[in-house]
């Protein structure tokens, strides 16, 4: 066995051991911060030999390179198929895996989504953390109802494939006449030569597509009355609509760059130029783009690329049309290629995609803040501070990771306020986002927070969240705040001080300054087991870069 296939069978076994225990104890635990690091550990030990580690997802294996790295027979606490039932095929970790990526990770495989009431499935929590070195891929026939779908996919393609006897009777009746021919030897079609006969009528009838808008093109460049070109743009238009509906989307985007040449063009006709322009501006339209969202729910296979031009040539008006089938496709990856396209169209009009922002659906309402963010149009800002008091809490978190990307006037006082709402997961998202922004004035909150009489009364994993982002600051403020903090005792509240001072101490692990060490040596043998078990990971972390 090579050393590189015995690092991914350890990582394997590691991502178990996690699964197990990430359950089992309370994140500052020093079993749970250990197993963390060892899975952090083999993970680095992985990439000395490779950059990327892929594993291929079976129902009841997961490979990698070819070879078999685990295996499990069994129903209950089986990875492989806890992976497979949600569609996952494959997961790759990339080699800048940061140590929060892969916390968040084994947080996700760690839930018992059998006992525990969670909203969403493994994709899509996956999907909400926006993992950038964690990759993985998606088999899409999962979405179907598990009871009937072999049930329902056998009857569609008894429907669609006649048998042989059916074709050699259809074939018999075609020839039947009133006189009885002789001497005839009939021959049943082979599943070759229907093959053959589908794919020589499709490219004939594209064939015929392609000459038609090719003629419809040469007559829209000379000049014509209006009533002509009127008639041209129908034209155009049902050209359009029948490749869609075919899912022939290349030749779309040829007519749509057709289109935009003679918009574009210095000594065009300024007639020509305006129907141009209309059928741009159709080929957005709410009919048009409604028939694309069945093409892309339907399954059928569109490039990339192809897809990605045909985006680029379509007008601010699309982005409505698209906005309404996205509350409406039932495939995750349809739902990914319509927001990837408004990622593109919402740059020509953010005022018109944050109408988005008042949708009644939570789901599309948190889409379309996650496109706001990709676009990273401050102009967005003002329309993202409305939707904070939203009512449901992951449109929420959503909002507030986006003001913490965007930034701008009025966000670090929304957040500072959202430091003191009744839901934690809102207090750390805002927190979270606070330490995104990373200027003097987010880490004045937070630290004046830190300093208020009341923090001390906080549950210990939200103080240590606190201490956590202001590491990201690492000055020489941060650094004696901890400092000073650790060093701070008390006789009232004994318990609460020495959550304080176990958070100071985690701190200055995060800063990884080695001036720290004497004073946390100091207290590497203290009485109280919390500030002794958080003193000892921080001189390990430093010392060892852990």
């Amino acid at each position: 066995m090579s050393e590189e296939l015995k690092k991914a069978k350890e990582v394997i076994q590691s991502f178990l051991k996690s699964k197990k225990i990430l359950r089992m104890y309370p994140s500052n635990n020093p079993i749970y911060v250990n197993t963390l690091e060892d899975n952090f550990n083999k993970l680095r030990e992985f990439f000395y030999y490779r950059d990327d580690l892929a594993l291929k997802v079976r129902q009841n294996d997961i490979y990698y390179d070819s070879e078999q790295v685990y295996f499990s027979p069994e129903k209950e606490d089986n990875l492989a198929l806890f992976f497979f039932k949600d569609g996952l095929r494959e997961i790759t970790f990339k080699k800048g895996l940061t140590f929060e990526e892969m916390e968040d990770f084994l947080k996700i495989i760690s839930l018992d989504f059998n006992r525990e009431a969670v909203d969403d499935d493994i994709v899509t929590l996956f999907w909400e953390k926006d993992f950038q070195n964690i990759q993985y891929v998606v088999d899409e026939t999962v979405l179907a109802d598990e009871d009937d779908y072999e049930e329902t996919a056998v009857r569609k393609i008894e429907e669609r494939v006649p048998d042989e006897d059916t074709l050699l009777k259809a074939y018999e009746d075609a020839f039947k006449e009133e006189e009885v021919v002789k001497d005839v030897s009939i021959v049943p079609l082979s599943d070759k030569d229907l093959q053959l006969l589908l794919t020589e009528l499709e490219r004939d009838s594209r064939d015929k597509t392609d000459k038609l808008t090719d003629i419809l093109y040469e007559i829209f460049s000379l000049p014509q009355p209006k009533e002509d070109y009127e008639d041209m743009v129908g034209f155009f238009i049902n050209a359009i609509e029948f490749s869609i509906g075919r899912g022939d989307i290349q030749l779309v985007t040829s007519v749509l760059a057709r289109m935009k040449k003679i918009l574009d063009g210095k000594n065009e006709d300024e007639e020509r130029k305006k129907y141009a322009k209309k059928i741009l501006l159709l080929a957005g339209s709410e009919s048009i783009i409604t028939l694309l969202g069945e093409i892309l729910d339907s399954g059928q296979e569109v490039e990339e690329r192809v897809f990605e031009d045909f985006v680029r040539y379509l007008d601010r008006n699309a982005i409505v049309p698209f906005m309404k089938i996205l509350g409406e496709l039932k495939s995750i990856h349809a739902r990914k290629v319509v927001i990837d396209a408004l990622i593109v169209l919402g740059t020509k009009d953010i005022a018109t995609l944050s109408k988005g922002l008042n949708d009644s659906r939570w789901y599309v309402v948190r889409n379309i803040i996650y496109i706001l963010r990709k676009i990273g149009d401050r102009k967005a800002v003002d329309y993202l501070l409305k939707t904070v008091r939203h009512g449901d809490i992951r449109v929420k978190k959503e909002v507030i990771r986006a003001l913490g990307e965007l930034g701008g006037a009025g966000v670090l006082q929304t957040l500072r306020d959202c430091l003191d709402d009744a839901d934690h997961q809102v207090r750390s998202a805002a927190l979270k986002a606070l330490g995104n922004i990373k200027s003097e004035a987010a880490k004045r909150i937070i630290m004046n927070k830190v300093a208020d009489k009341y923090f001390r009364d906080k549950e210990f994993d939200e103080k240590k969240e606190y201490f956590e982002v202001l590491s990201h600051w690492k000055d020489g403020e941060v650094y004696n705040s901890a400092v000073s903090m650790i060093k701070r005792k008390t006789f009232l509240g004994r318990a609460k001080n020495y959550e304080n001072r176990a958070c100071a101490a985690y701190c200055l692990g995060l800063l990884g300054n080695k001036d720290a060490l004497p004073l946390l040596n100091k207290y590497k043998n203290d009485g109280n087991k919390l500030l002794r078990e958080f003193v000892y990971s921080a001189i390990k972390r430093i010392e060892y870069g852990q």
